[in-house]
This record gives C-alpha cells, sequence and structure tokens, in this order.
C-alpha cells in the first residue's frame, strides 16, 4: 500500500516562497511511470488540481499559478516537489501530492501539509 506523506508548508508573506515534498513510500518503481500531481484545497473550495508532472518530466499548470510555481520529481527517492514562488494570499490551502487523476487512479490521500500565505 502506498503511503503518501507531504511536507514543507508553513506561513509565508505575500511574495514569499516555499518548497514542499511529498514521498510515496511503498510505491516501488511504480512511482518512475506515474504521471503525479500536485492538489490543494482551500477552505470551502473543492480540491483542485494545480500541477502535473508526468513520469518523464513533462509539466503543466493551471492557470492560477503559472509563471510561480514548478513542480519537479526525483524518481530514485519516489519524491515529487513544488517550488511555489510569488505567493499570494489566495494560494493559501491544504496542499496534497497523488497521482494524477486526469490519468490514472489514484492512491489513499495523506495528511497534507497546510500553506498560509499572509502578512
Amino acid at each position: 500500500q502506498v503511503q503518501l506523506v507531504e511536507s514543507g508548508g508553513g506561513l509565508v508573506q505575500p511574495g514569499g516562497s516555499l518548497r514542499l515534498s511529498c514521498v510515496a513510500s511503498g510505491s516501488g518503481s511504480v512511482f518512475s511511470i506515474s504521471p503525479m500531481g500536485w492538489y490543494r484545497q482551500a477552505p470551502g473550495k473543492e480540491r483542485e488540481l494545480v500541477a502535473q508532472i508526468a513520469g518523464a518530466g513533462r509539466t503543466d499548470y493551471v492557470d492560477s499559478v503559472k509563471g510561480r510555481f514548478t513542480v519537479s520529481r526525483d524518481n530514485a527517492k519516489n519524491t515529487v516537489y513544488l517550488q511555489m514562488d510569488s505567493l499570494k494570499p489566495e494560494d493559501t490551502a491544504v496542499y496534497f501530492c497523488n497521482r494524477d487523476s486526469t490519468y490514472v487512479t489514484i492512491w489513499d490521500w495523506g495528511q497534507g501539509t497546510q500553506v498560509t500565505v499572509s502578512s
């Protein structure tokens, strides 16, 4: 069974940066061929997919984070990252990683990591 563990969240001022990490324990070699995604869920809103990365590294982003967020992965470590720059208050949410639901079935959700952007 795959366990997803996200980390790196916190409180940051507008314009600041954070780097999130997500380790997929128990995924074995499946991770390297799995399209992965970063999702976020703000209070009172549905969870949304904000960044996608294919197994080979091709990336895509929702318009609201393009040019500010960068997703990457290290298949040797079964880890996916999200570099978030120029953060805005509207980026405040709990951030989760999982397989990209656009293409494959997802694993059980992890606990997520809280990102709060506020002055």
